[in-house]
């Protein structure tokens, strides 16, 4: 049982709060019925945003995740939260898997290097299409978050996520209680059934983050840091 993994670019808030007690009363429901339960929280310490949000306050960005990771660890003790691991992406632990996962990928052919241009949010962390942007006053914003836009080119190394259309399909037809409730499960499989792209998972504009193993130039983006937290903690 996880919590998200918090992004630790500003104080923690009643969200944080929330969703941690969501998951600490499932956590303790699940042990009162006899379940072997592992409960991870922890903090994101990566990427452009923290790199920006550390140079704002005068200091380096570890330092900086070590004074503001410190509060939300905190929080897990004044919330009296059971959780049995708290994680940090800026951990010896978290890099070394990151590492090994990569590794992986790369003898797989799963990864592979090109250039990805497009609308990028440094608020969202995330780049969006033409057709999910509106201009106002001159300046370019998302239409999902509202949050302004600057168009990026830069050299990435892309995920092949479009190889694995035909097997994950194949795996929610094989497994159909793997993601509930169905009419999830229904979004899940029509999105996949969409069509996926490649996935960018490198960058070069920002220097906070893991590097990819033999290439210092590109730092490894969320998508194979953060979300690897879930594996690295085990």
């Amino acid at each position: 049982i996880t919590t998200p993994i918090y992004y630790p670019s500003g104080q923690p808030h009643m969200g944080h709060a929330y969703s941690s007690i969501l998951a600490d009363v499932f956590a303790r429901f699940n042990r009162i019925d006899n379940n072997k339960v592992y409960f991870l929280t922890g903090t994101d310490e990566h990427g452009l945003k923290i790199q920006k949000a550390a140079e704002k306050s005068g200091l380096d960005p570890l330092a900086y995740c070590n004074k503001i990771s410190l509060i939300f660890k905190d929080l897990t003790n004044k919330l009296n939260l059971s959780n049995d691991d708290f994680i940090r992406t800026t951990e010896k632990r978290h890099h070394k898997s990151v590492n090994d996962l990569w590794d992986r990928l790369v003898k797989s052919g799963d990864i592979y290097l090109s250039k990805y241009k497009g609308w990028y949010s440094v608020s969202d962390e995330a780049y969006y299409n033409s057709d999910e942007i509106i201009e106002k006053n001159g300046k370019k914003f998302s239409t999902f978050s509202g949050s302004q836009v600057e168009w990026v080119e830069e050299e990435s190394f892309f995920f092949k996520l479009s190889s694995w259309q035909k097997k994950l399909l194949e795996f929610y037809d094989n497994n159909s209680k793997f993601i509930l409730p169905i009419s999830r499960r229904n979004e899940v499989v029509n999105f996949v059934k969409s069509g996926l792209n490649d996935l960018s998972v490198s960058r070069t504009s920002f220097t906070w983050g893991i590097k990819v193993p033999n290439n210092d130039k590109h730092v490894i983006y969320v998508w194979l840091d953060a979300l690897t937290n879930y594996l690295s903690a085990l």
